[in-house]
Parts: structure tokens; C-alpha cells; sequence
């Protein structure tokens, strides 16, 4: 793989309700970036970024997913994440480091209750967001009543068309683009498509479209405003510029149509990605402990931040990291500011899935992974002696679900005790609390779906067969022994 400077990378994070086909259109982008040969499904369990076994099982996500794709000379970072609400924190931990928010609407549902969750975590991150209305070619879907409910509940004002659907359902094969101007006709297995002249049936609609995207995109600069009201109209590399400002300030958000599971579309939005999505260093930085915030800069001196932990067997812990300023290269030291360690790195990888590529460098907005680290953990911070600042840690929700567990075997109490400890470093929103006023281990989490993964987990791939059931409740006596008092009353 070619070395990529800032300017040349994407971190997208893939966010929607369940359903919506993000691993599915995570799939077609591997596909459309020449890393994969041939398109694999979530019914077949062969997809590159749900490798899991109890993924294959149940057919949805449930870990979030490192892949990339190489396009129009930009490294697209693709983070695939769960839509169920029990693995938020895995949504949580993708939009920490991402650089924009791809979110999937599908079209028979429109905005779902999972949408209006992972969207407010957008807001509050501060992410740009873009829109892909997903399955248009589904009998029931309905481009217009998506829309609809996006306006509605995600920001009126906001929301803006770039593409709409020529026909719906099993008819759909073709995109009018109001930013090109053009239509899109794919064929049956999608792939690259026919650009063609916008119907004549269709022009009042994709020129009226057209004038409130120019409107949208002035908006966001004083100069384009200006030009704008100059001329009329804007240029393509001004529109691009203007949406953009938008994006990064999230007074606009773009919509584009596909399906994923044909490839119809696919090539376009990856194309917007790369030309008009923001890169590392044009959107707002990570705050240290003291509030500091720090841009991506790749002049500075080397600092990271490792925002995943995963356990394989065979080769042990793999951390996965953004780098912040300067650029890692293999066998490099840095120091762990949280413990004041030294850890070398003597191998980087990209990754799409389980699959790892081998790369020398990598530099500062970059996403990378490496192995066998002594004493780095989740939200720790990694960098050079002359680097003094330690990366906030991600912040996750409260717990809303808590159960007792044991193993069904006594002797299995340490190895359990081991294990769930590990499973906290690889999801942080699992805590394990062992109680000496309860005498037992208390594991709090999302909700009860997310428990039951885990329990699966120790089950079957670790063999400790195990226990679930409701915490005792700390009774506490009000009265432990006999006591005497005097008292005269007074009248």
C-alpha cells in the first residue's frame, strides 16, 4: 500500500438503525476500492467486516468493523458499526475518531427509533453527517416519506437533496445527481453507470433542487455568498467548497440514494466522499484532560490515541488507534502517558475485517492498528517524551441493565474473573463489579441482548459454562442490638 499524507485520507464511521444495510454498503465500498475481487452478504455470513461466528449466527452486526478502501487516490478509513442500542458504545467508540458520519436510512422504515438515537450521539459528538436513503429497489420503500421523516426529526433546514430516485422498487436502476446535473443509470448488477442528460419529465424537479443546493452551499461563506448573488449560480469546484463548510458546521446534510445489496449508487458516494468530505484536519481536534484541544497535524511531534482493544487467539491483544500529530512509523518508541511506559511498534497494519495489510507509516488522521503492546490499553495515549498531554477518554452511557454471574464450576471463578475483565477492554461499556457486601460478580451493561453476546462468548469459544441471574439486594439492619436512653420532658 502507497504512504497517504492527511490531505489524502477519509475517516468515515457507518451509523443507522438495524437493518438499515451499512455492513451491506460497507461491502460494495471494499468492492468499488478494489480490496475484495467479489461481494459477500450478511445471509451468506460472508462479509469482510462481520467475521464473528455468533455475527454469522444471528446475521447483524455486533462488533464494530475496521476496513478501508482506496478511491480517486483518497484512503477511505471505514468504520462499521452495530444499529442495535445494547452495542451503542461500539457506534460511540467509531464516531470518537471519525471524521464524518455516513448514515443509512432505509427506505421502507424511514427514520427509526435507532436513527433518532445514533443521530443525537452525531450532535453531541459534533460529526458531519451525510444521508444515504438505503433499498430503494424494496417494494414498500419510499424515497419521499424518508425525506419526510428526515426533515422532520433530523433538521429541516438541514436535510438536503443531492440525488433522488428516477423510479422506485424492482424499476430502480437510475439516480437524478442535482449536484452533476446528470443521471445515473446503472446496470442490473450495478457497478459503474451510464451518465446521461436528465429527462426532459424530470427537469423542473432537479432544477429546482438544483438552485436550493447552490442557495445551501452559499450559505456557509461570505465569498460564495457574494458570488452567488453575482452571478447567479456557482461553479462545481465552488459548489464543492460550499457543501463542504456546510458539512463540517452540520448546517447541511446531504442525501444520496442506492442499494447496497446491487451496487447502485455506490461509486457516487464514494466519489463525494472523496472530494467533498472533510479530512482530518479540516474538522475540530481531540480534547486532552485540561481541555486543550489538538488538531491533526502531521508537522507536530508524533502523539496517538488508541480507541479499541480486541482479543484474538493465537496473537493476543490487537489495539487499534488514530494517529493525532506527527506520523508512527514501525519500530518506533513512544511513550503511554497514562503510565509513563515505553512501547515499540514493530508492526502497523491496516485492517478490513480480520485481514491485515502490513504498512511502514502512518501519518497524522490515519487509522491503523498493531500488536502485542505491554501495557497500553483502551484511551490511552501514546506519543514522543516531548509530548506532555493524555487524550480524553471516550464517554459512554450509564448502564441500564445489571446481572449476577457465576460459573456453573468453582474451580472456573479465577479464569471467569480473567475473562470478564478482558471483555471490558473490549467493550467498555461492560462493567464488572466484584462485591464483598453481595459476594458476587455483578456485570452491568447496555441491556440484556449484550449479555447474553457475552455469555455466548465464555460459553462457547472459552468453554466456562456459566450462570445468569437477578443480584441480591443489600438488605442493611436498622437495628443490630439493645440500647437505653433518658429523657425528662419539660412542660
Amino acid at each position: 500500500m502507497k504512504n497517504y499524507t492527511t490531505d489524502q485520507i477519509r475517516n468515515i464511521a457507518l451509523v443507522g438503525n438495524s437493518g438499515s444495510g451499512k455492513t451491506t454498503l460497507a461491502e460494495a465500498m471494499l468492492f468499488e476500492g478494489g480490496v475484495i475481487e467479489r461481494r459477500g452478504s450478511v445471509e451468506q455470513g460472508n462479509t469482510v467486516s462481520d467475521y464473528n461466528e455468533i455475527e454469522h449466527q444471528n446475521k447483524l452486526s455486533i462488533f464494530s468493523s475496521v476496513l478501508y478502501a482506496e478511491y480517486n487516490d483518497v484512503k477511505i478509513n471505514i468504520l462499521d458499526n452495530p444499529g442495535m442500542d445494547d452495542f451503542v458504545g461500539a457506534t460511540i467508540t467509531s464516531l470518537s475518531v471519525a471524521d464524518t458520519a455516513l448514515m443509512l436510512l432505509n427506505a421502507q422504515n424511514g427514520v427509526e427509533v435507532g436513527t433518532e438515537i445514533q443521530a443525537r450521539h452525531c450532535e453531541r459528538l459534533k460529526k458531519p453527517l451525510i444521508l444515504v436513503v438505503n433499498q430503494v429497489d424494496h417494494d414498500k420503500a419510499s424515497f419521499e416519506r424518508t425525506i419526510e421523516m428526515a426533515s422532520e426529526r433530523l433538521g429541516k433546514n438541514n436535510v438536503t437533496i443531492i440525488q433522488y430516485p428516477l423510479a422506485e422498487g424492482s424499476n430502480f436502476e437510475a439516480i437524478i445527481d442535482v449536484l452533476m446535473m446528470k443521471m445515473l443509470k446503472y446496470p442490473k448488477d450495478g457497478g459503474k453507470p451510464e451518465i446521461l442528460d436528465i429527462p426532459a419529465s424530470e427537469t423542473e424537479k432537479a432544477n429546482a433542487l438544483h438552485n436550493t443546493l447552490v442557495e445551501k452551499a452559499a450559505e456557509n461563506d461570505e465569498a460564495l455568498m457574494e458570488l452567488f448573488f453575482e452571478k447567479g449560480t456557482l461553479s462545481m469546484e465552488e459548489m464543492r467548497e460550499g457543501i463542504k463548510a456546510g458539512l463540517i458546521h452540520r448546517n447541511l446534510f446531504p442525501v444520496f440514494v442506492c442499494s447496497a445489496k446491487k451496487n447502485i449508487g455506490v461509486n457516487r458516494i464514494m466519489e463525494f466522499i472523496s472530494h467533498i468530505a472533510p479530512n482530518p484536519a479540516e474538522v475540530p481536534g481531540m480534547l486532552t484532560t485540561q481541555d486543550e484541544e489538538i488538531r491533526v497535524d502531521a508537522n507536530a511531534p508524533t502523539s496517538l490515541f488508541v480507541f479499541k482493544t480486541t482479543l484474538e487467539s493465537h496473537i493476543g491483544e490487537i489495539s487499534f488507534f488514530k494517529v493525532i500529530t506527527g506520523k508512527v512509523t514501525e519500530g518506533m518508541e513512544l511513550t503511554n502517558n497514562n503510565n509513563q511506559g515505553k512501547e515499540r511498534f514493530n508492526q502497523l497494519f491496516v485492517t478490513a475485517g480480520k485481514n491485515r495489510i502490513k504498512v511502514t507509516e502512518m501519518v497524522a488522521g490515519d487509522i491503523g492498528s498493531t500488536v502485542k503492546l505491554k501495557n497500553t490499553k483502551t484511551n490511552h495515549t501514546l506519543a514522543l517524551p516531548s509530548v506532555n498531554y493524555t487524550f480524553k477518554p471516550i464517554s459512554y452511557p450509564e448502564p441500564r441493565y445489571r446481572v449476577a454471574i457465576k460459573p456453573k464450576n468453582e474451580a472456573d471463578e479465577e479464569k471467569l474473573g480473567d475473562l470478564l475483565n478482558k471483555a471490558h477492554q473490549e467493550d467498555p461499556t461492560l462493567i464488572v463489579e466484584h462485591s464483598k457486601e453481595l459476594k458476587q460478580t455483578i456485570i452491568s451493561a447496555q441491556g440484556e441482548y449484550q449479555v447474553n453476546i457475552l455469555k455466548w462468548h465464555l460459553d462457547h469459544v472459552h468453554k466456562i459454562e456459566t450462570e445468569l441471574f437477578s443480584p441480591r439486594i443489600p438488605y442493611r439492619e436498622t437495628i443490630t442490638k439493645v440500647a437505653a436512653a433518658d429523657y425528662r420532658h419539660k412542660k
